[in-house]
């Protein structure tokens, strides 16, 4: 209970810490477009590996990320240690971007401007304007900064069942908007159960499978597959 308390306590306290330095960013009307995604992607990378650090977790990466970037990575969610695993991966292997999130995660009072100051491009699935605008701002980042990348979770929220859950189907509408290549990413983990049991006495190793580039149709069943061949390997 203590533990727990503690880890809350710390999180709580390093969230706060960040939001000032991303709002700085974030606001920063001198700043390119360029110069704004890279910093705040540094930004939340950093945070990410504190975080890491305080809970003992270590992310162990299976496969390469591919070399070339405006890449969409599609990632299995759990846990909001998703975001964090996946960050200290990214910082490790030279990869800035940023997270594609729903309205509702932005608005929330509590954490909403976490994310929101951190550079999320938020997508209001009830809003048809909202839409619109959601793609227009991501061309216009590509436009300025062209070797960004986009992080998302296709199943649009967190899975508790067996396995990965049904994907909505906007991954697929993203890549072709923007001409880019999708790369799927399984964390072989229940970050659930993990940031529960943390932080831990020695180190918990979480792993991480980078796929090969998949072609957007029937991507559901490519990602699937891809998940097969991972445990079957």
């Amino acid at each position: 209970m203590f533990k727990n308390l503690r880890k809350y306590i710390y999180m709580i306290w390093l969230g706060k810490k960040y939001i000032p330095v991303f709002r700085d960013i974030y606001e920063d009307a001198s700043l390119s477009l360029y110069d704004r995604y890279h910093r705040l992607s540094t930004q939340r990378q950093n945070y990410s590996k504190q975080v890491l650090q305080y809970l003992n977790v270590v992310p162990v990466r299976h496969g390469d990320f591919p070399e070339r970037d405006k890449v969409l990575y599609i990632i299995n969610h759990r846990s909001l240690l998703d975001i964090i695993v996946m960050e200290a991966l990214f910082s490790e292997a030279g990869k800035a971007g940023t997270w594609i999130a729903k309205q509702t995660l932005l608005d929330n009072r509590i954490y909403g401007k976490f994310f929101e100051y951190s550079g999320c491009i938020a997508v209001d699935l009830k809003q048809g304007k909202g839409m619109l605008a959601f793609f227009k701002k991501i061309k216009q980042m590509f436009k300025e900064a062209p070797d960004l990348n986009l992080f998302m979770f296709p199943e649009g929220e967190r899975y508790g069942g067996e396995g990965v859950g049904p994907f909505q189907g906007g991954a697929e509408k993203i890549a072709k908007a923007n001409a880019m290549a999708i790369v799927p990413v399984f964390i072989d983990d229940r970050l659930e159960e993990v940031y529960r049991d943390s932080p831990f006495k020695t180190p918990h190793e979480v792993h991480v499978h980078v796929g090969e580039v998949l072609e957007p149709a029937d991507l559901e069943a490519r990602y699937l597959e891809f998940i097969k061949r991972v445990r079957r390997s």
